[in-house]
C-alpha cells in the first residue's frame, strides 16, 4: 500500500509484524549510482524522517536500513523497526525465524498517518 509519493519516489508499506516501509524511485533504475542528485536527496530525507519517527513512536531497539534488489531489480530501500522480541531478531526479517513474536506495539495506522504528514 502506498502512503506517499511525489515526482521522485514512492513510499509503500511492507506488510509485516514490525513497522516496515520501502522507498522506491519512481524511475525504473537498477542501481543507486543511477539516481539523480535530487532522487538521492529525497531518498535520504525520507530515511531520516522515517528513522526518527520509528525510534520515537515505537521506542525501537534498532532501525534496520537496507538496499538490495536481487529479486526486484529497482532501486529501493527498506526501513524496518526492530525489537529484541520480534520473531527474527537479531537475524534480518528475511532470515531464519528465531521465535514467536512477543510484540505489543502501538497502532501502525497512526504511525503511517504521522509519517505521511511529516513527509
Amino acid at each position: 500500500m502506498i502512503i506517499y509519493q511525489n515526482d521522485l519516489v514512492i513510499v509503500a508499506i511492507e506488510p509485516s509484524e514490525i513497522p516496515w516501509i520501502k522507498v522506491f524511485t519512481k524511475r525504473k533504475i537498477k542501481e543507486f549510482s543511477e539516481c539523480t542528485a535530487d532522487e538521492k536527496r529525497e531518498i535520504f530525507r525520507i530515511i531520516d524522517i522515517t528513522e526518527k519517527l520509528m525510534l520515537s513512536y515505537f521506542n525501537a531497539d534498532k532501525i534496520n536500513i537496507a538496499s538490495f534488489g536481487n529479486l526486484l531489480p529497482q532501486v529501493h530501500w527498506h526501513i524496518m523497526t526492530r525489537f529484541e522480541t520480534d520473531s527474527h531478531f537479531p537475524e534480518p526479517m528475511w532470515g531464519k525465524k528465531q521465535r514467536s513474536s512477543q510484540l505489543n506495539l502501538p497502532s501502525f495506522e497512526v504511525f503511517f498517518t504521522q509519517l505521511k504528514n511529516q513527509l
